[in-house]
């Protein structure tokens, strides 16, 4: 196994985690930011005002977008395994 193949597959890895990551984080960031425009605004500090609508949109992107999340997923560790012959060899 050559250097250049591991950072290959360390890069693969990586892309893969902010692919699988990003339909979840923007969203929550996006509400966040607004929520926290809204507490400036209004002067309100609760802390705890952002937590329901982060959590409401997580619950929905996660109905919308896992199962093409999950696919994703298993169509790179099925291709990481088909690949680990040439990967050692």
């Amino acid at each position: 196994m050559t250097p250049e193949i591991v950072y290959q597959v360390g890069q693969d890895a990586v892309m893969m985690a902010v692919k699988l990551t990003a339909p979840v984080l923007i969203p929550s960031l996006l509400v966040g930011l607004v929520i926290a425009m809204f507490q400036a605004a209004t002067q309100i500090n609760e802390s705890t005002l952002t937590f329901v609508p982060k959590l409401i949109v997580i619950g929905l992107v996660l109905m919308i977008m896992g199962p093409m999340m999950l696919q994703m997923f298993i169509d790179y560790f099925q291709d990481l395994i088909r690949d680990i012959p040439h990967l050692i060899g």
